[in-house]
């Protein structure tokens, strides 16, 4: 970033400023709760529905392309009446707690009231990912869901792209429709609406199964409704703007699902459904769109706004309208690149003057999904924060020294594995008793999974840093602890573009190696020789792309100090993670477990004594 770009202002947003207090026991866990008290919030999420269909009633809370290319509004009063008569055809079905409903298509209107319907009548129901439907070949996570659920209704917005997969994966006997089920709302739905309260369940939203086969939070009112109380105290600034969304996520997702929808549901915003995708073929949807709307919010994972960047570098008019009236940049589900985040900010400042707040935070299905946010400043990559308004944040040594004594990053040298306790975290997962059990601990504290560490090991009070997932982390040959986590953001975040995603292998070995998923198009710049259509496995194996490689590795190792920071080895990998080895989440994230264990002879390559021609190494 030019010195310019960093002394230009931040454009003016009202934004919580947290304040933290902290103990810590002889044991060395840690307790971190927020000054600020968590505000009153409804027992019922769709409270908030009920307020602004009264409020605003004309007020566009939902809109979506038609066939034509216009957009089509859905409004708050509009939505209160359709959802009002969902409720009564689902009542009218009999559907319950035990039979509830499943949604197999994607974001669209009548996604949105079948889920509002479901609600008004006290029923949960369950968006499914639709890769699980028209991408996998043998539907094994959609028969796995489906069982789980037992559904009594199963909904897709187009029957025959779901075929198939109906075929496979839906039970005999179950009513499967494409068309809304609706019937004029009686008093039927109004007493059903009257028993809704904090612990019914809204919805069973299913993890991306990043670790393992998907598990199905259950996600109560309680939960959701807490999450976007907590979120409109942090940014507070939408009590008088409220949120103007232009979002793809998918919703069987909890950060576009809960997050986004609820976010402006709760404060009366508008979210315009986005028909593009952060893809070459995607993106020029997304940008009309963005040019329509001009949003005061946008919300992306990393890829989003990687995708964005060249359109707003080449389209000035464009850029122009985009930065008009945009209060912040929100990123989730993994760290924005320091190079991206750089030139969104100077494209902010030679467009209007202001540099864009850029902000992010910490969560997962199981927290609804709002746990931790920083403030106005997020002083390096990884900075998650610090606990939000009702969520108290328990740090435990996870029982391994991971640094040695007196090492900057943690005074102690300890691993600190993250729990926390709210009112927004699930009650448990739906029908897997098992794995209930072993969720909370003794105090209640729900285990994450994820590790922090301190910003200043001097000072909890200056909030924490994202430390890796507990359970990637391995032990090498020598006992040193790698972080895997930390190491795999730092080889994405220097071998941009060239890498797209890494997979860091050493299990009780002497060195930390890994399987490179490569960017293509990226390589291919680094072998014109080629051709611009040349296959994947002769890009991998040209002399220019391993060269590039190798230099990378040495880059990465110099000044590391140790063989847990360094990776020795690697493969570049000519295939795709594949989502039915359950190696792939619909929305992206490896499942690395599932990677090493598919791929093992790759592993053993790495390690092999005569390195083979495939073999980068350093």
């Amino acid at each position: 970033m030019t010195q310019t770009t960093q002394a230009a202002p931040v454009r003016k947003v009202d934004i919580w400023k947290p304040e933290v207090t902290c103990s810590r026991t002889p044991e060395g866990v840690l307790y971190v709760r927020p000054r600020q008290e968590l505000g009153a919030y409804p027992g019922n999420l769709l409270e908030r529905l009920e307020h602004w269909a009264e409020v605003t009633p004309d007020r566009a809370f939902m809109a979506q392309r038609d066939l034509s290319g216009k957009w089509l509004t859905l409004t708050y009063a509009q939505a209160r009446a359709g959802a009002r008569d969902v409720a009564q055809a689902l009542l009218d079905r009999g559907l319950r707690v035990e039979r509830p409903v499943a949604i197999l298509s994607g974001n669209d209107l009548e996604h949105l009231q079948l889920g509002l319907g479901a609600m008004y009548a006290g029923i949960p129901y369950a968006p499914v990912s639709p890769a699980y439907s028209l991408i996998s070949s043998d539907y094994g996570k959609l028969r796995y869901i489906l069982g789980l659920l037992t559904p009594g209704l199963v909904f897709m917005a187009d029957a025959a792209p779901f075929a198939r997969a109906i075929e496979a994966a839906v039970a005999p006997g179950t009513e499967v429709v494409s068309e809304l089920p609706v019937a004029p709302a009686t008093d039927a739905v109004d007493r059903a609406f009257a028993r809704v309260g904090p612990d019914t369940i809204a919805k069973i939203l299913f993890t991306s199964g990043s670790t393992g086969l998907p598990k199905g939070v259950i996600n109560t009112h309680r939960m959701l409704a807490s999450n976007q109380q907590l979120i409109r105290q942090v940014l507070p600034f939408v009590a008088e703007e409220p949120p103007v969304l232009c979002d793809w996520l998918p919703w069987n997702h909890t950060f576009a699902g809960n997050h986004d929808v609820g976010f402006v549901l709760y404060n009366g915003g508008t979210y315009y459904i986005d028909e593009g995708r952060p893809t070459p073929a995607g993106m020029e949807a997304t940008v009309r769109n963005l040019d329509d709307v001009r949003p005061n919010v946008f919300l992306n994972v990393p890829r989003g706004f990687e995708a964005l960047l060249p359109f707003l570098r080449e389209r000035p008019e464009f850029r122009r309208r985009f930065f008009s009236r945009l209060k912040i940049f929100y990123y989730a589900g993994a760290s924005l690149s320091q190079p991206v985040w750089d030139e969104l900010q100077q494209l902010a400042v030679e467009t209007c003057g202001e540099r864009i707040l850029v902000f992010t935070g910490l969560g997962s299905t199981e927290t609804g999904p709002a746990a931790m946010f920083p403030g106005d400043e997020i002083p390096m990559a990884g900075f998650v924060g610090f606990p939000a308004p009702g969520v108290e944040l328990k740090l435990v040594p996870a029982g391994e020294k991971r640094a040695p004594a007196g090492d900057k990053r943690d005074p102690a040298g300890d691993k600190m594995e993250m729990r926390l306790r709210g009112p927004g975290i699930t009650p448990g997962y739906w029908r897997q008793p098992e794995l209930n059990a072993a969720m909370f601990d003794a105090e209640g504290f729900y285990r994450i999974g994820d590790a922090l560490r301190l910003y200043d090991p001097a000072d909890a009070g200056r909030g924490f840093v994202f430390d890796g997932r507990i359970a990637e982390d391995f032990k090498l040959a020598t006992g040193t602890w790698v972080s895997v986590g930390p190491l795999r953001a730092r080889f994405l975040a220097h071998c941009q573009p060239f890498a797209q995603e890494v997979v860091i292998a050493g299990h009780d070995r002497d060195d930390v190696t890994a399987l490179i998923f490569p960017g293509v198009e990226a390589c291919r710049g680094l072998c014109p020789e080629l051709g611009g259509h040349a296959p994947v496995t002769e890009v991998v194996a040209s002399l220019g792309v391993r060269a590039k490689f190798e230099n990378l590795l040495r880059e990465l190792a110099l000044g590391t100090g140790g063989s847990s920071k360094r990776i020795a080895r690697a493969i570049l990998l000519d295939t795709p993670p594949s989502i039915d080895a359950h190696e792939v989440t619909d929305k992206g994230s490896l499942n690395q477990g599932a990677i090493l264990r598919h791929r093992a002879e790759l592993v053993e390559e790495l390690y092999s004594v005569k390195p083979s021609n495939r073999i980068i190494k350093i």
